[in-house]
């Protein structure tokens, strides 16, 4: 098991927010090794507390000081007794989750105030160390098994699988199973592009407000992140439209289909902006550093892939999994940089050597995620 950045808090309670396959369950259990645990993914206690939410006092010991929820959207209900055990006998709650569908749906609010919300990512390149391999992280992503199986490929099917039926099919979140998957597979086309609901519900035959509720769904288990415009103080006409990104490049790549027609160069293209973007949104969170995320893209067409806002810096990147670049790669982010004159800019690419380049500061790709923590640093 590798050591996560996340740091565990000492006291308070809080949740534990990611998709399944994380690794929730495993960091909360080795961070809280005396913590008593209640995994409601098992029948028998799923069953007894969504029966009688209340009877949790009945699985504690007598004296706990601290307590795993796991996947505790399963019975959103027994939020009101944790609230309840919080206030009355101080007890630290640790709840996990892997929807916040019915947690913002039933309850979450009750604890406002008295829990924490903190996020579990795909494994870092941080993280890895030394067994970082960023071919195979372009090909399979960086969910922890994915990373350890010796068969990443079935074990990224499997994970497809298990969605499909366990989060969408039993929660009742669809009932067009087949159409969900269609639908699965045409947003694939649309990773690290600007998102057109309408035209993916042409292409899926499904209609279109089935279609935004299906991203919904897709948000709210935590499965993808939309990336709006950035618009500040904006000086030429923006696009409005949200960029998408499944949340780990194994899930990507397992659901895109790909054909004769399917360039290596396209799908590496995605893979790759997709794991930047994985490395830094899990290094903003765990390090609170309180950086937005945005694109930005003109009417024009004229599009910078990433744009990183907050008040410890403005940072804007383009992502090139090539390893070689032309005069152009660099045209958009200076047009950026004459917007944003206060703006950092970076361009990751395939190459080996890392240097500036007039206002851009270059960067080959084992030094972006060699360096990525510096470059989010005041």
């Amino acid at each position: 098991m590798y050591d996560r950045i996340l740091s565990p808090p000492a006291k308070q309670s809080f949740f534990l927010l990611g998709p399944r396959g994380t690794g929730k369950s495993s960091w909360v259990r080795s961070a809280y090794p005396k913590a008593t645990y209640i995994d409601l993914l098992g029948d028998d206690t799923y069953r007894r507390l969504l029966a009688r939410p209340e009877s949790l006092i009945d699985f504690l010991p007598n004296t706990p000081s601290t307590v795993i929820l796991d996947e505790v959207q399963k019975v959103p209900a027994i939020l009101n007794e944790v609230h309840r055990l919080i206030e009355r006998k101080k007890i630290q709650f640790i709840l996990t989750g892997s929807s916040a569908r019915k947690l913002r749906k039933q309850g979450v609010n009750l604890l406002a105030g008295r829990a924490l919300t903190h996020s579990l990512f795909p494994l870092t390149a941080r993280e890895l160390g030394s067994d970082f391999n960023l071919p195979r992280a372009l090909k399979f992503g960086l969910l922890p098994m994915a990373v350890t199986s010796e068969n990443p490929k079935k074990y990224l099917e499997a994970y497809v699988k298990t969605y499909l039926k366990e989060e969408i099919e039993q929660e009742g979140l669809t009932r067009q199973l087949g159409s969900f998957a269609r639908f699965l597979e045409v947003a694939s086309f649309s990773q690290a592009s600007v998102l057109s609901v309408a035209q993916i519900a042409t292409d899926s035959q499904v209609h279109r407000k089935v279609v935004e509720d299906y991203f919904s769904i897709l948000r709210d288990l935590l499965l993808s992140y939309e990336l709006p415009v950035f618009s500040k103080r904006a000086k030429r006409e923006l696009m409005t439209k949200r960029k998408f990104f499944f949340f780990d490049v194994g899930l990507f790549k397992t659901l895109r289909p790909k054909g004769p027609l399917d360039s290596d160069a396209e799908l590496n293209g995605a893979a790759f902006e997709t794991l930047c973007l994985q490395e830094l949104l899990a290094l903003n969170h765990y390090q609170d550093r309180g950086y937005e995320f945005f694109h930005w893209r003109t009417r024009k067409h004229q599009e910078v892939d990433l744009v990183m806002y907050g008040e410890n810096g403005f940072l804007a990147f383009e992502f090139k999994s090539s390893s070689r670049l032309r005069e152009a790669d660099f045209e958009t982010l200076r047009l950026f940089g004459q917007d944003y004159p206060q703006a950092k800019l970076h361009l990751v690419f395939g190459g080996n050597e890392s240097r500036m380049y007039g206002n851009i500061h270059l960067l080959a790709a084992r030094d972006f995620f060699a360096d990525c923590e510096a470059i989010l640093k005041p």
